[in-house]
Formats: structure tokens, sequence, C-alpha cells
């Protein structure tokens, strides 16, 4: 029987738009704790399976790149199938795709299953967003958006937290099996509350051509960005990649102009606010996940911390991102959006470029202060930008528009983890050399840490015969640590830049006149 969003008001009366809110919320939340709760067990990885970073890196951005084309699958989906059963399905997919983690003998398997999770993420975000605007009034849009953006914020800080204290306690492939029960919970709160979407006529057929496409754009993205220090950026495997993304974005583009194009309604960009609005979300993403990427991987391998140490760093900043929410909610629904967008962007890059000096020395609360300045940040910022970006569009391309919104936000952030990474093994690579090339017997500095350590060790008992080659270990430890050190600093300063750069396009989108809802 259909259930209409008016109808179900009727029946559970004004307790329902908070009923269907927990039940969105619990979903949301789910995926997006499920996508960071995993950065915090990157250095497990790598010493499990023998990889490096940019391997390792891909169980955080195959989430988020698979996340991003099945974005492209949900407006098409739904009408397929339905709301409500698009809800229910999503949420099983994503468990299925969590046991496959769970119990996934290699890398390589454990990143199918996060492609699996993934592709239940794109399906589950804009209906969230737009199960949201369904049920709430016009006027308190921005409160709906502040109560999303909530889900958000809270899932950035549990999800490393909690994915920290799983590793120490028990071990980090448990970090798959944690969100199922939240997603079950969800799934049997979707049953009775998630309302249909209002009938917009036939789903249509598939475009496979344009999905093919966008898939196949976003793998050749990926790939180059993630591939590209190793195995040389004008090499022939990474040029016929970048020639393969080329011609594929274009001929997504085209196939989205035929008739049967139904994935990403153009159009839409055709709203120089909305267009100026997606743009900022990808630059938002772009800077957002690859700090939430950075800080667990930063405290334990620069700073030495535990995993439940290192995955708590964002805790303190996140609940009280989770407390200013409904406030900076409700600031979206009364001041101008680019106002209170280049305020946060100011206070996240600043949170940032704070980190720029901290080394193993800098004290834990320390970090956490900082991180708890740019969640402050992020607070400000996602209400505003996503009210502001749906706003600008009539009604009938609000289904559309949240997808296309969360689609560049994914976009971004998955190029941000990618590049990032890039970023710092260039980084620790450069000062790594530039370390090694001095040590040598000119060096008076090091002679005297040498000489230092060698005491130390024949104090301990060691043999004459290793003291050479331990003192000349430790040396490569301390040249190590400290390339890593200023290599991580480069990457704050690289985020907190390009966060900085996303106020050009706030400043034009202050230049749009706002269109009617």
């Amino acid at each position: 029987m259909p259930r209409s969003s008016t109808a179900l008001f009727e029946q559970y009366g004004p307790i329902y738009r908070w009923l269907v809110t927990i039940a969105g919320l619990a979903a949301f939340f789910t995926m997006v704790f499920s996508s960071t709760m995993v950065n915090v067990a990157i250095p497990d990885v790598m010493g499990a399976f023998g990889v490096g970073q940019d391997k390792a890196q891909y169980l955080s951005t195959a989430f988020i790149a698979t996340t991003v084309t099945s974005l492209l699958l949900n407006n098409w989906f739904i009408a397929k199938v339905g709301q409500r059963p698009a809800f229910s399905l999503s949420l099983l997919l994503f468990c299925f795709g969590s046991v496959i983690c769970g119990f996934g003998p290699t890398l390589d398997t454990i990143i199918l299953g996060r492609v699996i999770q993934g592709f239940a993420a794109g399906i589950i975000q804009p209906m969230v967003m737009v199960v949201l605007f369904q049920v709430f009034p016009a006027e308190k849009r921005g409160m709906a958006m502040a109560l999303f953006s909530m889900g958000v914020v809270i899932a950035l800080g549990l999800g490393p937290a909690i994915g920290g204290v799983t590793i120490d306690t028990l071990s980090w492939r448990y970090i798959f099996f944690v969100p199922i029960p939240a997603a079950l919970l969800s799934l049997l709160l979707g049953a009775f509350f998630i309302p249909d979407r209002p009938q917009a006529g036939p789903a249509g057929p598939f475009d496979f051509l344009g999905y093919a496409f966008m898939c196949a754009a976003v793998f050749c993205l990926m790939t180059v960005i993630g591939n590209g220090q190793r195995d040389g950026w004008a090499s022939n495997e990474i040029l016929t990649l970048t020639v393969i993304l080329i011609v594929s974005f274009i001929g997504f583009v085209l196939s989205q102009r035929r008739p049967q194009g139904n994935l990403l309604d153009l159009s839409l960009f055709r709203n120089a606010r909305f267009a100026t609005a997606v743009s900022i979300s990808f630059l938002f993403g772009f800077g957002s996940f690859a700090t939430v990427y950075i800080f667990p991987v930063f405290g334990q391998i620069v700073q030495g911390y535990t995993a439940t140490e290192a995955g708590s760093l964002l805790l303190p900043g996140s609940i009280a991102a989770a407390f200013i929410l409904p406030i900076t909610g409700r600031l979206a629904d009364i001041f101008p959006a680019h106002t209170i967008i280049i305020a946060g962007l100011v206070i996240f890059a600043a949170s940032t470029l704070m980190m720029a000096d901290s080394d193993v020395d800098t004290v834990y609360w320390s970090i956490a202060f900082y991180l708890f300045i740019g969640r402050v940040g992020v607070a400000l910022i996602s209400p505003s930008l996503n009210s502001a970006a749906l706003a600008a569009l009539p009604a009938e391309q609000i289904n559309r528009g949240a997808g296309a919104v969360n689609l560049c936000l994914m976009l971004g952030g998955s190029c941000g983890i990618n590049t990032l990474v890039v970023v710092l093994e260039r980084r620790v690579e450069f000062h790594s050399s530039a370390f090694t090339s001095t040590q040598t017997s000119a060096n008076n500095a090091t002679l005297e840490m040498l000489d230092s350590v060698r005491g130390l060790l024949n104090a301990g008992g060691v043999p004459d015969a290793l003291l050479d080659s331990l003192a000349l270990d430790y040396l490569g430890e301390v040249v190590n640590a400290q390339a890593n050190t200023l290599g991580f600093q480069d990457g704050f300063i690289a985020m907190g830049f390009i966060s900085l750069c996303s106020i050009v396009p706030v400043l034009l989108l202050r230049r749009k006149g706002r269109q009617p809802s």
C-alpha cells in the first residue's frame, strides 16, 4: 500500500518527522561511519599485507569512488523499485559487503567488499537528504540539513574512535562487522517510516552506455592519481589511462545529452547558483575527506599513538560540532549562505594549517584541539552549502540535485585522499633524500649522535662488532621519522591552502541571485 509522507504524518502525528529522521540518519550514519572507520586501520593493513600506503588507501578511496558512480543510479533505481524497497535493498547489500570485507583472505578481496559497501552508500546518501526535504517544510529545511550534517559529523568522529578501540582489543578485521547492527536497526525502522517518493513517471530503460562511461572515467581518474607516483606520470600506462579518462568523460557528457541519458540531469548546471554550489561542494569534500584520512594515519606513524588514541583524535571536535549543528542549521535559514560558508572555510583552513608545526613532541590534546576547531568550521559549512544548493532548484529538480551535490562532494573526497597520499609520498621521499645526503663524515652532529648511540649500546652490553651497524640502523630510523614528520606537515599545508581556495567560488555564489525553491 503506497504511503506518502503526508499520509504517514497524519498517521503518526508531529513525532513522525523525528521517527523518519532517525531511520534515515541511522542509515546515513552507518555509511559514513564505515567510510571513516577504515582510516585508522591503514597502518595495520600495510603491515598485514606488506603493501605501501598507495595500495592500502584503496580501502578508503574504493569505497568513496564507488559511492560516486552509484550516486548516478539513485534516481533511476528508486523510480524502478520504489523509495522504501531501495532503502532496504541498499542496507542489505551494505551488510553483504561488510561480511566480504571481514572474511576476505586477500587485500583485493577486501577492496571488492569495500566496492560493494560503497555502491550501497551511493544509493542511500542522497535518498536520506531527499526524505528530509520531503518531511520538513521549507522554513525548517536549514534545520533538516543541520540534522543531515550532524549524522556526518558524529560518524566522522565515532568511526575512527570505535575503529581504534576495535583494533586494539580485537583485530583490524572486526571493524567491518561493527557497523552491521546499526544497518539492521535502520533497516527495521525504514520498513515502517520511510515514505514513498511522489510518482514522477516511469523509470525508463537504464542508461548502460552513460554508466559505463562514468565508471571508466572514475576508475581511470583514481588509478592515475593513485599510481602516477609509482609508475611515473609520463609512463605509457598513465598516459593511456589519461586519454581513456578524457574520452570517457566526454562520452559521458555526450551520452547524457541523448533522450535516453537519465543518469545526470545536465540542465541542473545551467543554474549558475547551483553549479557554483556544487563546485564548492567538490572543493570542500576534497579538503574535508583528506584531512579526516590524514589525522589517524599521522597519529600512528608520526606520533606513535595506538589505534585507539589516534582514532579518538576527532571525537571531541565531532561531539562539539554535533551540538553546534542545530544552531548553524538555524543560521542557514536566517543569514546569507556565502557569509557562513566563508567563515567556516577560514576556520577549517586555520585548523589544518595549525598542524603544520606538529611533530612527535606535540601533545595529544593540542592536536585534538586543532581538530576541534576544524569540526566547528565543518558545522558552519555543511548546512548552508546543502541548503543553498537545493534551494537554488525548483521542486521538480530537487531529487536529481541532491544526487549531484553528493556526487561532487564524494568525488572531491576521493580525489582529495588520493592526491594527499601522492603529496605525502613525494614530500616524504624528498625530505628523506635531503636528510640522507647530509649524513656524511663531514656532519659533526651526525658523528656525535653515532658516538653517543655506540656509547649507550656498549654500556648496555652490546658486542663491539654490532655497535656500528646498530648505530647506523638507528640513524636510518631517525632520518625516516624526520622525513615522515616533514612530509605530513607539507600535507597539512597543502590541504589548508586548498580549503582557502574554496573561498573563490563562494564569492561567486554571493553574486548569484537567489532563485525560488
